[in-house]
Protein backbone atom coordinates (compact mmCIF):
# COMPACT_ATOMS: atom_id res chain seq x y z
CA UNK A 1 0.00 0.00 0.00
CA UNK A 2 1.13 3.30 -1.04
CA UNK A 3 0.46 6.16 1.93
CA UNK A 4 1.59 9.74 1.61
CA UNK A 5 3.83 11.51 4.85
CA UNK A 6 4.86 14.69 5.44
CA UNK A 7 8.35 13.56 5.78
CA UNK A 8 10.92 11.86 2.98
CA UNK A 9 10.97 8.38 4.36
CA UNK A 10 14.86 8.51 4.63
CA UNK A 11 17.28 9.43 7.70
CA UNK A 12 20.12 11.55 7.14
CA UNK A 13 22.89 12.98 9.95
CA UNK A 14 22.78 16.61 8.78
CA UNK A 15 25.91 17.07 10.90
CA UNK A 16 27.82 14.89 9.07
CA UNK A 17 26.20 14.93 5.43
CA UNK A 18 27.84 17.34 2.81
CA UNK A 19 26.88 18.64 -0.57
CA UNK A 20 28.43 15.36 -2.63
CA UNK A 21 31.17 16.40 -5.14
CA UNK A 22 30.58 14.88 -8.35
CA UNK A 23 33.96 14.09 -9.16
CA UNK A 24 33.64 11.62 -6.50
CA UNK A 25 31.38 9.09 -8.27
CA UNK A 26 33.16 6.54 -10.06
CA UNK A 27 33.27 8.35 -13.45
CA UNK A 28 34.93 10.95 -11.81
CA UNK A 29 37.61 8.84 -10.07
CA UNK A 30 38.37 7.53 -13.07
CA UNK A 31 39.91 10.26 -14.53
CA UNK A 32 41.94 11.26 -11.56
CA UNK A 33 41.96 8.66 -8.56
CA UNK A 34 45.32 6.84 -9.55
CA UNK A 35 45.10 4.93 -6.33
CA UNK A 36 41.46 3.46 -7.82
CA UNK A 37 41.64 -0.04 -9.64
CA UNK A 38 39.42 1.13 -12.75
CA UNK A 39 41.87 4.34 -13.39
CA UNK A 40 41.70 5.45 -16.62
CA UNK A 41 40.12 2.26 -17.56
CA UNK A 42 37.07 3.09 -19.83
CA UNK A 43 33.66 1.15 -19.81
CA UNK A 44 34.32 0.07 -23.61
CA UNK A 45 37.86 -1.10 -23.58
CA UNK A 46 37.80 -4.73 -23.35
CA UNK A 47 34.80 -4.78 -26.09
CA UNK A 48 36.91 -6.36 -29.00
CA UNK A 49 37.90 -8.85 -26.79
CA UNK A 50 34.16 -9.52 -25.21
CA UNK A 51 32.68 -9.27 -28.70
CA UNK A 52 35.28 -12.07 -30.27
CA UNK A 53 34.15 -15.11 -27.55
CA UNK A 54 30.89 -14.72 -30.06
CA UNK A 55 28.48 -15.46 -26.40
CA UNK A 56 24.67 -14.31 -27.04
CA UNK A 57 23.95 -11.30 -26.08
CA UNK A 58 27.57 -9.83 -26.88
CA UNK A 59 27.39 -9.49 -30.45
CA UNK A 60 28.76 -6.85 -33.14
CA UNK A 61 25.53 -5.75 -34.08
CA UNK A 62 24.30 -5.15 -30.52
CA UNK A 63 27.05 -3.40 -29.51
CA UNK A 64 26.25 -0.98 -32.34
CA UNK A 65 23.00 -0.74 -31.22
CA UNK A 66 23.60 0.13 -27.97
CA UNK A 67 26.04 2.95 -28.32
CA UNK A 68 23.43 4.55 -30.91
CA UNK A 69 21.09 4.14 -28.19
CA UNK A 70 23.17 7.07 -26.58
CA UNK A 71 23.27 9.60 -29.13
CA UNK A 72 20.74 12.15 -27.97
CA UNK A 73 22.16 12.28 -24.57
CA UNK A 74 25.90 12.00 -25.52
CA UNK A 75 26.00 14.39 -28.12
CA UNK A 76 22.85 16.88 -27.89
CA UNK A 77 24.13 19.04 -25.05
CA UNK A 78 21.78 21.73 -25.53
CA UNK A 79 19.19 19.51 -23.85
CA UNK A 80 20.77 19.80 -20.75
CA UNK A 81 21.62 23.75 -21.33
CA UNK A 82 20.65 26.15 -18.08
CA UNK A 83 19.31 29.27 -21.21
CA UNK A 84 16.62 29.48 -23.08
CA UNK A 85 17.89 27.61 -26.40
CA UNK A 86 18.74 29.93 -29.22
CA UNK A 87 19.42 28.25 -32.38
CA UNK A 88 17.36 26.41 -34.45
CA UNK A 89 16.98 25.22 -37.87
CA UNK A 90 13.62 26.33 -38.24
CA UNK A 91 12.91 29.11 -40.61
CA UNK A 92 10.10 29.92 -38.89
CA UNK A 93 10.42 32.57 -36.05
CA UNK A 94 9.28 31.89 -32.39
CA UNK A 95 7.23 34.39 -30.85
CA UNK A 96 8.05 35.89 -27.03
CA UNK A 97 4.87 36.70 -25.37
CA UNK A 98 4.34 37.94 -22.06
CA UNK A 99 4.68 35.88 -19.04
CA UNK A 100 2.15 33.72 -17.96
CA UNK A 101 -0.03 34.59 -14.54
CA UNK A 102 0.86 31.45 -12.18
CA UNK A 103 -1.91 32.72 -9.76
CA UNK A 104 -2.54 28.85 -8.79
CA UNK A 105 -0.21 26.88 -8.28
CA UNK A 106 -1.91 23.72 -7.82
CA UNK A 107 -3.12 24.12 -11.81
CA UNK A 108 0.03 24.73 -13.05
CA UNK A 109 1.42 22.20 -11.23
CA UNK A 110 -0.83 19.80 -12.85
CA UNK A 111 -0.20 21.08 -16.13
CA UNK A 112 3.46 20.61 -15.63
CA UNK A 113 2.63 17.10 -14.97
CA UNK A 114 0.30 16.53 -17.97
CA UNK A 115 3.49 18.23 -20.15
CA UNK A 116 5.69 16.22 -18.97
CA UNK A 117 4.09 12.54 -19.54
CA UNK A 118 3.40 14.16 -23.34
CA UNK A 119 7.12 14.36 -23.46
CA UNK A 120 7.76 10.73 -22.71
CA UNK A 121 7.64 10.96 -18.50
CA UNK A 122 6.52 7.83 -16.87
CA UNK A 123 6.25 9.46 -13.69
CA UNK A 124 6.55 13.38 -12.40
CA UNK A 125 6.82 14.67 -8.74
CA UNK A 126 7.34 18.02 -7.57
CA UNK A 127 9.32 19.54 -4.44
CA UNK A 128 11.23 22.15 -2.77
CA UNK A 129 14.53 22.25 -3.99
CA UNK A 130 16.67 20.66 -1.32
CA UNK A 131 20.33 22.14 -1.32
CA UNK A 132 21.90 19.53 0.33
CA UNK A 133 21.63 17.51 -2.68
CA UNK A 134 23.32 19.97 -5.23
CA UNK A 135 26.84 19.08 -5.90
CA UNK A 136 29.24 21.09 -4.65
CA UNK A 137 31.42 20.80 -7.85
CA UNK A 138 30.74 19.12 -10.90
CA UNK A 139 33.06 16.41 -12.83
CA UNK A 140 35.32 19.25 -14.17
CA UNK A 141 36.04 20.76 -11.02
CA UNK A 142 33.32 23.67 -11.41
CA UNK A 143 31.79 24.90 -8.27
CA UNK A 144 28.01 24.53 -8.37
CA UNK A 145 26.21 27.60 -7.59
CA UNK A 146 22.39 27.80 -8.35
CA UNK A 147 20.60 30.89 -7.63
CA UNK A 148 17.91 31.18 -4.86
CA UNK A 149 15.09 32.23 -7.24
CA UNK A 150 15.34 28.40 -8.26
CA UNK A 151 12.87 26.68 -5.46
CA UNK A 152 11.36 23.62 -6.84
CA UNK A 153 12.67 20.21 -8.68
CA UNK A 154 10.76 19.36 -11.13
CA UNK A 155 11.82 15.25 -10.64
CA UNK A 156 11.13 12.48 -13.68
CA UNK A 157 11.20 9.12 -13.62
CA UNK A 158 11.55 7.68 -17.95
CA UNK A 159 10.69 3.39 -17.40
CA UNK A 160 13.14 1.02 -19.04
CA UNK A 161 12.11 -1.78 -20.77
CA UNK A 162 12.11 -4.47 -18.62
CA UNK A 163 12.11 -7.37 -20.73
CA UNK A 164 15.56 -5.99 -22.19
CA UNK A 165 16.88 -5.01 -18.92
CA UNK A 166 16.67 -9.01 -17.93
CA UNK A 167 19.00 -10.10 -20.32
CA UNK A 168 21.56 -7.92 -17.98
CA UNK A 169 24.52 -7.84 -18.27
CA UNK A 170 24.51 -8.98 -21.80
CA UNK A 171 23.85 -5.85 -24.39
CA UNK A 172 20.25 -5.50 -25.08
CA UNK A 173 20.11 -4.24 -21.23
CA UNK A 174 22.49 -2.21 -22.24
CA UNK A 175 20.69 -0.49 -25.04
CA UNK A 176 17.87 -0.44 -22.93
CA UNK A 177 19.34 1.88 -20.13
CA UNK A 178 21.05 4.15 -23.07
CA UNK A 179 17.57 4.55 -24.66
CA UNK A 180 16.54 5.59 -20.66
CA UNK A 181 19.17 8.20 -21.28
CA UNK A 182 18.57 9.48 -24.08
CA UNK A 183 14.39 9.47 -23.45
CA UNK A 184 15.35 11.87 -20.50
CA UNK A 185 17.72 14.52 -22.35
CA UNK A 186 14.96 14.69 -24.95
CA UNK A 187 12.11 14.91 -21.90
CA UNK A 188 13.98 17.76 -19.40
CA UNK A 189 14.87 19.29 -22.90
CA UNK A 190 11.10 19.62 -23.88
CA UNK A 191 9.70 20.26 -20.07
CA UNK A 192 12.69 23.04 -20.01
CA UNK A 193 11.73 24.90 -23.00
CA UNK A 194 8.02 24.68 -22.14
CA UNK A 195 8.53 26.62 -18.81
CA UNK A 196 10.52 28.61 -20.41
CA UNK A 197 7.85 29.93 -22.80
CA UNK A 198 5.57 30.56 -20.33
CA UNK A 199 8.47 33.56 -19.25
CA UNK A 200 10.09 31.18 -16.25
CA UNK A 201 13.33 29.85 -15.53
CA UNK A 202 14.57 26.41 -16.20
CA UNK A 203 17.76 24.43 -15.68
CA UNK A 204 17.10 20.55 -16.92
CA UNK A 205 19.51 18.07 -15.56
CA UNK A 206 20.41 14.45 -15.86
CA UNK A 207 23.06 13.13 -13.63
CA UNK A 208 24.97 16.27 -13.50
CA UNK A 209 24.51 19.01 -11.20
CA UNK A 210 22.87 17.70 -8.33
CA UNK A 211 21.78 13.94 -6.77
CA UNK A 212 18.48 12.55 -8.62
CA UNK A 213 17.37 10.04 -5.95
CA UNK A 214 17.10 11.62 -2.97
CA UNK A 215 15.36 14.49 -5.13
CA UNK A 216 12.97 11.90 -6.64
CA UNK A 217 12.27 10.50 -2.82
CA UNK A 218 11.60 14.11 -2.01
CA UNK A 219 9.26 14.67 -4.89
CA UNK A 220 7.02 11.50 -4.17
CA UNK A 221 8.51 9.27 -6.55
CA UNK A 222 9.75 6.27 -4.68
CA UNK A 223 12.20 5.31 -2.21
CA UNK A 224 15.55 3.81 -1.68
CA UNK A 225 16.42 0.21 -1.78
CA UNK A 226 19.10 -1.99 -1.05
CA UNK A 227 21.04 -1.91 -4.59
CA UNK A 228 21.22 2.01 -3.74
CA UNK A 229 18.54 3.01 -6.85
CA UNK A 230 15.23 4.16 -6.20
CA UNK A 231 12.49 1.91 -6.05
CA UNK A 232 9.30 2.85 -7.39
CA UNK A 233 5.63 1.34 -6.84
CA UNK A 234 4.79 1.34 -10.47
CA UNK A 235 8.20 0.20 -12.48
CA UNK A 236 10.74 -0.65 -9.30
CA UNK A 237 13.73 0.27 -10.04
CA UNK A 238 13.59 0.17 -13.85
CA UNK A 239 13.77 3.60 -14.08
CA UNK A 240 16.40 6.50 -14.79
CA UNK A 241 15.38 9.66 -13.51
CA UNK A 242 16.20 13.23 -14.70
CA UNK A 243 15.23 16.84 -13.31
CA UNK A 244 14.27 20.14 -13.97
CA UNK A 245 14.64 23.32 -11.44
CA UNK A 246 12.79 26.30 -11.86
CA UNK A 247 11.33 29.38 -10.48
CA UNK A 248 7.86 28.70 -11.83
CA UNK A 249 5.80 28.63 -8.71
CA UNK A 250 4.72 25.09 -8.11
CA UNK A 251 2.75 22.68 -5.29
CA UNK A 252 5.05 20.24 -4.12
CA UNK A 253 3.61 16.62 -4.04
CA UNK A 254 4.58 14.60 -0.57
CA UNK A 255 6.86 11.99 -0.37
CA UNK A 256 5.04 8.47 -0.10
CA UNK A 257 6.19 5.23 2.42
CA UNK A 258 4.81 1.69 0.91
CA UNK A 259 7.55 0.18 2.90
CA UNK A 260 10.55 -0.77 0.79
CA UNK A 261 12.96 -0.58 3.34
CA UNK A 262 10.96 -3.39 5.66
CA UNK A 263 11.51 -5.39 2.18
CA UNK A 264 14.62 -4.92 1.99
CA UNK A 265 15.63 -6.24 4.98
CA UNK A 266 14.39 -9.68 3.74
CA UNK A 267 15.43 -10.02 0.17
CA UNK A 268 18.63 -10.48 -0.65
CA UNK A 269 17.88 -10.97 -3.94
CA UNK A 270 20.05 -7.86 -5.56
CA UNK A 271 22.88 -8.82 -3.59
CA UNK A 272 22.92 -12.30 -4.50
CA UNK A 273 22.21 -11.19 -8.40
CA UNK A 274 25.54 -8.40 -7.59
CA UNK A 275 28.42 -10.89 -9.58
CA UNK A 276 31.39 -8.83 -7.58
CA UNK A 277 29.50 -8.69 -4.34
CA UNK A 278 29.07 -4.66 -4.36
CA UNK A 279 25.79 -4.71 -2.59
CA UNK A 280 25.39 -5.07 1.14
CA UNK A 281 24.02 -8.58 2.66
CA UNK A 282 23.61 -7.19 5.97
CA UNK A 283 19.84 -6.94 7.54
CA UNK A 284 19.89 -3.59 8.56
CA UNK A 285 21.19 -0.19 6.98
CA UNK A 286 23.71 1.70 8.39
CA UNK A 287 25.55 5.35 8.10
CA UNK A 288 29.07 3.25 7.20
CA UNK A 289 30.07 3.92 3.79
CA UNK A 290 32.52 1.24 1.98
CA UNK A 291 33.73 3.47 -1.21
CA UNK A 292 34.80 7.17 -1.49
CA UNK A 293 32.00 7.15 -4.03
CA UNK A 294 29.72 7.07 -0.99
CA UNK A 295 28.20 10.17 0.53
CA UNK A 296 28.37 10.52 4.06
CA UNK A 297 25.88 10.95 6.75
CA UNK A 298 22.79 8.65 4.64
CA UNK A 299 21.36 5.56 6.28
CA UNK A 300 21.53 3.08 3.48
CA UNK A 301 23.23 0.36 2.41
CA UNK A 302 25.68 1.80 0.79
CA UNK A 303 27.10 0.00 -2.25
CA UNK A 304 30.29 -0.55 -3.78
CA UNK A 305 30.67 1.09 -6.63
CA UNK A 306 34.18 0.88 -6.51
CA UNK A 307 33.69 -3.10 -7.26
CA UNK A 308 30.52 -2.28 -9.36
CA UNK A 309 31.78 -0.45 -12.14
CA UNK A 310 35.19 -2.53 -12.55
CA UNK A 311 32.77 -5.17 -13.35
CA UNK A 312 31.20 -2.73 -15.98
CA UNK A 313 34.67 -2.55 -17.60
CA UNK A 314 35.22 -5.97 -17.67
CA UNK A 315 31.84 -6.99 -19.36
CA UNK A 316 31.79 -4.09 -21.92
CA UNK A 317 28.86 -2.47 -20.71
CA UNK A 318 26.86 -1.73 -17.71
CA UNK A 319 25.26 -4.32 -15.37
CA UNK A 320 21.79 -4.38 -14.69
CA UNK A 321 21.18 -7.27 -12.29
CA UNK A 322 20.19 -5.55 -9.37
CA UNK A 323 17.13 -4.68 -11.45
CA UNK A 324 16.45 -7.55 -13.16
CA UNK A 325 15.99 -9.43 -10.02
CA UNK A 326 14.39 -6.71 -8.08
CA UNK A 327 10.47 -8.22 -7.09
CA UNK A 328 9.04 -4.87 -7.37
CA UNK A 329 9.67 -4.80 -11.17
CA UNK A 330 7.31 -8.26 -11.22
CA UNK A 331 4.27 -6.55 -11.58
CA UNK A 332 4.87 -3.19 -13.16
CA UNK A 333 1.31 -2.78 -14.99
CA UNK A 334 -0.81 -3.47 -11.94
CA UNK A 335 1.39 -1.97 -9.30
CA UNK A 336 0.47 0.92 -12.42
CA UNK A 337 -3.19 0.76 -11.73
CA UNK A 338 -3.18 0.57 -8.11
CA UNK A 339 -0.60 3.26 -7.50
CA UNK A 340 -2.08 5.76 -10.28
CA UNK A 341 -5.10 6.13 -8.18
CA UNK A 342 -3.40 7.37 -4.30
CA UNK A 343 -1.02 9.47 -6.79
CA UNK A 344 -4.60 11.46 -7.92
Amino acid sequence: MVRKVDLPPYRIDRKVLKRFDQRQNVFGRMLWDEKAAFYKKGMYENVAKIIAKNQTGYSRVEFARALGAWTVYDYFHGAFSWEKLTKSISVIAKPVLEKYPVTKPTIISKQVKETSKIYGASLVGICKLDRHWIYSYDIDGNLVEIPEEYKYAIVIAIEMDATAIKTSPAFPACTATAIGYSQMAFCVACLAEFIRNLGYKAIPMGNDTALSIPLAIDAGIGGLGRNGLLITPEYGPCVRLCKVFTNLPLKPDKPIEFGVTDFCKRCNKCTEACEVDAIQSETEPSFKVVCLSNNQGILRWAVNYDKCYSFWTENAGDCSNCIAVCPFIRNAKTNAMLSDKIRR
